[in-house]
C-alpha cells in the first residue's frame, strides 16, 4: 500500500502513543500499520506539517538529560528512590550502569534483556541508559528507546521519561504530562514483554518517573505518573493494528499511498479511509493539516474539539447544531438540543437588545 519502492516507516513510541491518544482514527491505524511515511504523504498532498521539535528545544533537552544522568545517574536514582522507593537509599557512585552497546537494534535489544536479567538478580540499583526494547506491532518488531530504565534493589523496573518542559510548583502542563504518560505506557508494555520471558518475572511498575526542570531553573524535579489507563488504551490499539487488513478490505481495489503518485490520486486514497480529526492531532500527527481542512469542509464538530462533540450527543455536524439552536431540527426532548435552543434564544434576545447590562 505504501508503494513498491518506499521503505516502511518504522513505528516508535511517539507514534504508538499518538495512536493511543486517538483510538478512533482508522486512517492513522492503517497508515501506521502499513508503514506509510506520513510526513512525505502530507507533503505530496500539499499540506506539509509543522510537526516536530525545534533545534533549540532538541539541544536544550539533550543538555538537561545529560545533567540528570551525570555522575553515574546519582541524581536520577535519588529522585527515583524519593518518588517510588524500591529499597535502601542509593549511595553516590555505587550504582551499576551497564554497557548496552551492540550491533544493530536486534543486538541492542538482546543486550538490554540480558542487562535487565542480571540487574534483577544482583539486587542493587542499576541504571540502563537508553536501553533498546522491542514490541510486536502488526507482526513486525518496533524498536523502542526509552530515556532510561531503573532497576531497584527490590527487583522492580521503572520507566524514566526525561522532558525539557518545566515543572512549576510541583506541577507541569497537563497536556504535556498526558503525552509523556502515553509514551511511557508504550515502554512499560515493551518491558512487560521482557519480564514475562524471565523466571521469576520481575515487577514492571505502572508508575513511570517523569523528570523535568524545576520551576525556571535547570535543576531536575520528578514526579511519579500513573500510566495504567494509557497502558490499557495502548494494548487495545495494538490489537486493532493487527487487523489493519479489515480496514484495507473496505477500500477500492488498487488503493495506494505511494507518495510518488499524483496529488489528486493520493487525496482520493487518503479520503477513502475514515478519520477522526481533533485539534489535539496538530501536535501528534503529520497529516493533521490535511485532516483539519477536510473536517472543516465537512462541518464536523470534532474540528472544534472532542469535548464539544461529546456534549452535543447525536449531533455530528456544525450545521445540525445550528439548525437545532434555531429550532429547525432535532428532538426537543434531547438535552443537547434543549440546551442549544435555550442558548439560541438567549443570543437572539441579546442581539435584539432585550438583555442590557445593569
Amino acid at each position: 500500500m505504501r508503494g513498491p519502492d518506499v521503505p516502511p516507516q518504522s513505528l516508535d513510541a511517539r507514534a504508538l502513543a499518538a495512536l493511543a491518544a486517538n483510538p478512533g482514527c482508522g486512517r492513522r491505524a492503517l497508515l501506521d500499520g502499513a508503514g506509510v511515511p506520513k510526513a512525505a504523504l502530507a507533503e505530496a498532498l500539499g499540506s506539509p506539517s509543522g510537526f516536530g521539535q525545534s533545534q533549540f528545544a532538541f539541544m536544550r533537552g539533550h543538555a538537561f538529560e545529560a545533567r540528570v544522568k551525570a555522575d553515574g545517574g546519582t541524581e536520577l536514582l535519588r529522585l527515583t528512590h524519593a518518588c517510588l522507593g524500591g529499597g535502601p537509599e542509593p549511595e553516590p557512585g555505587a550504582a551499576s550502569v551497564p554497557d548496552l552497546t551492540a550491533a544493530g537494534p536486534a543486538g541492542r535489544t538482546a543486550r538490554t534483556e540480558l542487562a535487565l536479567e542480571e540487574a534483577s538478580a544482583t539486587g542493587t540499583w542499576t541504571l540502563l541508559d537508553h536501553p533498546m526494547l522491542a514490541l510486536d506491532v502488526a507482526g513486525t518488531p518496533a524498536f523502542l528507546e526509552p530515556d532510561a530504565v531503573v532497576v531497584a534493589p527490590d527487583g522492580t523496573w521503572t520507566v524514566v521519561e526525561i522532558k525539557s518542559f518545566p515543572m512549576i510548583d510541583g506541577a507541569a502542563d497537563a497536556a504535556k504530562v498526558g503525552a509523556a504518560a502515553r509514551q511511557a505506557a508504550v515502554y512499560v508494555l515493551a518491558l512487560e514483554e521482557v519480564a514475562r520471558r524471565l523466571d521469576p518475572a520481575p515487577e514492571v511498575r505502572h508508575r513511570a518517573l517523569l523528570v523535568c526542570p524545576k520551576d525556571f531553573s535547570n535543576l531536575p524535579a520528578a514526579s511519579a505518573v500513573d500510566v495504567r489507563k494509557q497502558l490499557a488504551v495502548t494494548r487495545r490499539q495494538l490489537s486493532r493494528l493487527t487487523r489493519v487488513e479489515d480496514i484495507a478490505a473496505t477500500l477500492p481495489p488498487g488503493t495506494t499511498f505511494d507518495v510518488t503518485r499524483p496529488a489528486a490520486e493520493l487525496a482520493a486514497a487518503v479520503d477513502a479511509v475514515p478519520a477522526t480529526y481533533a485539534p489535539e492531532c496538530l501536535a501528534a500527527c503529520e497529516l493533521a493539516f490535511h485532516c483539519r481542512d477536510r473536517a472543516r469542509a465537512a462541518g464536523e464538530l470534532t474540528s472544534l474539539g472532542r469535548s464539544l462533540r461529546a456534549d452535543l450527543g447525536t449531533l455530528a455536524t456544525i450545521d445540525e447544531a445550528l439548525a437545532a439552536a434555531r429550532g429547525e431540527a432535532g428532538d426537543a426532548d434531547d438535552p443537547a438540543v434543549a440546551a442549544l435552543r435555550r442558548a439560541g434564544a438567549l443570543r437572539a434576545e441579546a442581539l435584539a437588545g432585550g438583555v442590557r447590562c445593569p
